[in-house]
């Protein structure tokens, strides 16, 4: 898990832009704290910052292998589960290793196979490859895109980063946000590709991108595909377990302390689960970490998509499994912390939070750091297996993305966005437009008709939007502390088989994750095998709330640029009454107001309108 950024440039000699280069991999010093290297030649440059996670001593990067004809570069950022097996199929094609990392071979995989050595990989990864040979660049994203990777199209090349801010920091970049990265501030659904900083664009999940002489090149090397479904229950059930064991096995890989992210749910508690018999034959135990809020019994409300508290599950859980667990405690001070809140923005580049579950998400993250370098979490599973509350109600049927559809959502919230910017940006048109694109990229089954046609359509909205959005945010979260979190179950071979399960088979006994449930109900207690969906939580405090309507008080009264992009109106009124009674749009309100200061003391951005 890295951070890796670059250059290339056929018009200028890029030798002479050390320093450029230094500042862009800086801005990456978060993502790895173990090392930093750069490789500067014509016209390409590379940096890398390392966490280290395997091969400690080696796997230092940029890596480069000479040959023949010239070098070949590498910056590589993820891990390939896989890597083992790999490097001995290289081995017998005549390839010799210098180092036990898997760094070494994706770039050795590269030159046997090629952009073919995608077709290789199980893994989470983001690298580009200078090929000097014959002055090409490849970059290539991981299948479900788990590592963020985003490009800059210059006149005569490319800058690229794992981030947003490494991109940003070279001087042919400005940070100039138009109307088109309003829309994707404001609406509540990712666009594939799509980057809201003026000229920047996201390599998309499965794609590679071809740079040479003759201009960017893009090709999908991988999407989901719809294919029929012959399995019986029981045989999908134990396809799906076996699939989980080998997944969870090859994620548990590592030579740094490893531990699993429990909220005492169905996903988090099944990898806790099967994370400790796995380790168990080692002789170790499973480390667990949870988040919690004080007096959270007693300031807890109950919402459609976080129905019960976390805490007893969590603590049912650790007795069952009999992990070292711990509980991270996070007052109402520390969540509304500027500071706190200027690092979660720092982190994502971007003010598009979710309140003050981004501010405990990194909190939590910093808290794991100092025990564990590498965790396991349950992300994604609701987005693979149907666990949002909305997958069942009729919510799923409207024209629009389901999670939007009949909640206080940003798009929806009349007191959001300010009222000179509504008529311009018109985001619910701009919504519509998106989810209507998103469907019509579904792929169809021949002869699917109702409810299972419609599902289909609801879990590709799903994995190929919502799921975008959660995994950055986990990612940017994560690597802004040194933190590397895995997510089982966004392995490519898992999504791919449950997404052509019918849904009839995905809600077998009437519930949500029926199938999650039966392949992992053997190793859970009844009371979490059983417990309903319930979300991330966050916090109920008043302090919390307090501290957040007065610091968005401050922000309005002293004529800050952020308030000019939200309604003064609904500013004003969310300042000036009772924090007792504020509605959920209200907070959401000061909430995003906060954030877009925090972006812009922290980029100052252009904005275009």
């Amino acid at each position: 898990m890295c951070g890796i950024t670059g250059w290339v440039s056929y018009q200028r000699d890029l030798t002479g832009h050390r320093q450029d280069l230094d500042t862009m991999t800086e801005t990456m010093s978060c993502r790895g704290p173990d090392a930093e290297g750069v490789w500067l030649s014509p016209h390409a440059a590379l940096g890398h910052r390392r966490l280290a996670v395997i091969d400690l001593p080696g796997g230092t990067q940029p890596m480069t292998v000479e040959t023949p004809d010239g070098p070949v570069s590498m910056v590589y950022s993820g891990e390939a589960y896989n890597f083992t097996e790999l490097r001995t199929e290289l081995r017998r094609s005549g390839q010799r290793f210098d180092t036990d990392s898997d760094t070494e071979v994706v770039l050795r995989g590269y030159l046997v196979w090629g952009e073919k050595l995608v077709e290789h990989l199980n893994g989470m990864y983001a690298f580009a490859i200078w090929d000097a040979r014959i002055e090409r660049l490849v970059m290539i994203r991981d299948r479900m895109g788990i590592k963020p990777f985003y490009y800059y199209e210059t006149d005569d090349g490319v800058i690229f980063g794992s981030e947003p801010k490494a991109i940003l920091a070279n001087p042919l970049v400005d940070p100039v946000v138009g109307l088109d990265g309003l829309r994707e501030l404001f609406t509540g659904a990712k666009t594939p590709g799509a980057a809201v900083w003026e000229g920047m664009r996201e390599v998309r999940p499965g794609e590679i991108i071809l740079l040479d002489r003759g201009g960017l090149r893009r090709r999908t090397y991988w999407r989901l595909r719809s294919e029929p479904h012959t399995d019986t229950r029981q045989e999908t059930v134990a396809h799906i377990r076996e699939l989980l064991d080998d997944i969870v096995r090859r994620q548990l890989v590592a030579d740094v302390p490893r531990c699993t992210l429990l909220s005492g749910g169905l996903d988090s508690s099944a990898l806790t689960s099967l994370s400790q018999i796995h380790l168990a034959p080692q002789g170790e135990t499973v480390r667990s970490f949870a988040v919690d809020f004080p007096d959270q019994d007693k300031h807890f409300q109950a919402i459609d998509v976080a129905p019960t508290q976390d805490t007893p599950y969590v603590h049912a859980l650790a007795e069952y499994v009999g992990c070292d667990h711990q509980d991270i405690v996070l007052d109402g001070a520390a969540l509304s912390a500027p500071e706190v809140r200027r690092a979660a923005v720092a982190a994502r580049d971007l003010p598009i939070g979710i309140g003050d579950r981004d501010n405990s998400l990194y909190l939590l993250f910093a808290a794991v750091r100092r025990h564990s370098t590498v965790a396991l979490s349950g992300e994604s599973a609701d987005e693979v297996f149907g666990g949002y509350p909305w997958f069942h109600d009729e919510r799923r049927y409207t024209e629009t993305f389901p999670w939007l559809a009949g909640n206080q959502s940003i798009v929806e919230s009349s007191g959001m966005v300010g009222d000179d910017l509504k008529p311009v940006l018109g985001l619910r048109e701009h919504t519509l437009e998106s989810y209507r694109s998103a469907v019509a990229e579904t792929p169809v089954l021949d002869g699917e008709t109702g409810l299972d046609q419609r599902m289909r359509a609801v879990s590709y909205l799903h994995l190929t939007r919502m799921v975008q959005t959660l995994l950055d945010r986990k990612d940017r979260m994560s690597m802004a502390v040194g933190l590397e979190v895995r997510v089982p179950f966004c392995d490519h071979r898992l999504v791919q088989y449950v997404f052509n399960t019918p849904w009839s088979l995905k809600t077998f006994d009437g519930r949500e994750k029926s199938l999650l449930r039966a392949a992992t109900r053997d190793v859970l207690p009844e009371s979490i095998a059983n417990r309903k969906k319930s979300g991330y939580p966050g916090t109920f405090d008043p302090d919390y709330v307090s501290a957040i309507q007065s610091q968005a008080a401050d922000l309005l009264r002293s004529g800050h640029a952020a308030v000019h992009l939200v309604s003064h109106d609904g500013l004003t009124a969310a300042t000036s009454g009772p924090a007792a009674d504020l509605t959920q749009q209200q907070r959401m309100l000061l909430e995003r107001t906060l954030d877009l200061g925090a972006w812009f003391d922290l980029h100052h951005p252009t904005v275009k309108i």
